[in-house]
């Protein structure tokens, strides 16, 4: 099974959020993480997602049928929650950039 998000046939969207956070590792992070997680895949629109994380960057790349879709998860509101609690204890710095994707290509791995 590929760890990779499966995606449709594009244009779709991508929203690439990168980020560095303090150097605290608190469970209430990792709690809010999974539980976003389980939001995301519930939410009308929501497609996929990649993420990366090494002890200096964090990059998660999720991906959405259309602009609304990405506006209501904005709006979500323990997604809001979640935001406000990044930005004011565990993110030193982050970046949001939303793309529409074009083409799409890659290779399967066996299963």
């Amino acid at each position: 099974m590929s760890q990779l998000a499966n995606t449709p046939e594009p244009p779709y969207y991508a929203v690439i959020f990168a980020s560095s956070r303090h150097d605290t590792d608190e469970p209430a992070y990792q709690d809010t993480a999974a539980r976003m997680m389980e939001l995301a895949a519930r939410q009308p629109g929501f497609l996929g997602v990649d993420s990366a994380r090494s002890d200096a960057l964090g990059i998660t790349v999720s991906y959405w049928q259309d602009e609304n879709a990405i506006k209501a998860w904005k709006h979500q509101v323990e997604h809001t929650e979640a935001r406000r609690m990044g930005r004011e204890n565990w993110y030193r710095e982050f970046s949001l950039r939303v793309a529409r994707v074009e083409r799409a290509y890659g290779l399967q791995g066996d299963d």
